[in-house]
């Protein structure tokens, strides 16, 4: 989804964007920024205004999303461990406090994340296996009626069976193939959100 300039500066939109690169180190940041800076200033020689050269580049949710894609999740969550400052004595406390309660929900949150996860390429094991039943059941109808055949036997319903495992099985052949493909995008969507909230800092926001 294209995000609207609502006429942002290249001032306004570089301040913007550091603000939401808060979960990167801070030369990866400097060096993001002067990319950036870069970008609009081509564009602003080719003849754009600064609020067309920022339209182009399609906004700051979107650059999020492009840097998410190129950063490796270890080092996002390396930096997000990192302590920003040092940790006082009362939020020690704190921490260690609320262990018994913080710490079980974010087992049971990653469990459930996980299992869905899991569920999912078990529905395509499931159907991949169905298919290879489908083919392995038409060939052996299709065998069974050559030697029936070969033995002056006419099992029609045989080559009738091989026929409908046969279709059936190309047809969930194109099931199995966009739901694989389906599982692949949200994974591949959910790996970018998950490194954009980190690169924000921990700041949930809708990338688009």
């Amino acid at each position: 989804m294209r995000e609207k300039n609502d006429g942002r500066t290249k001032e306004k939109f570089l301040n913007e964007l550091k603000n939401k690169l808060q979960g990167l180190p801070k030369s990866s940041i400097d060096e993001r920024i002067n990319f950036y800076s870069e970008m609009i200033d081509d564009r602003v020689e080719e003849g754009m205004t600064e609020e067309e050269a920022i339209a182009d580049i399609g906004g700051i949710n979107g650059v999020v999303a492009d840097i998410a894609k190129d950063t490796p999740l270890v080092s996002l969550v390396k930096e997000r461990i990192r302590p920003k400052r040092r940790i006082s004595g009362l939020e020690i406390v704190l921490l260690i406090l609320g262990f018994p309660l913080w710490f079980p929900l974010l087992i049971v949150g990653l469990i459930l994340f996980l299992v869905g996860y899991f569920i999912l390429w078990i529905l395509e094991i499931v159907l991949y296996a169905v298919e290879l039943s489908l083919i392995a059941a038409a060939v052996a109808c299709l065998l069974a009626f050559a030697l029936n055949l070969k033995d002056g036997n006419l099992y029609i319903f045989y080559l009738a069976f091989s026929f409908l495992g046969l279709g059936a099985s190309g047809i969930l052949l194109f099931a199995c193939f966009y739901s694989t493909k389906g599982v692949f995008k949200i994974t591949k969507h959910n790996a970018i959100a998950i490194k954009s909230w980190f690169i924000r800092g921990g700041k949930n926001e809708k990338v688009c």
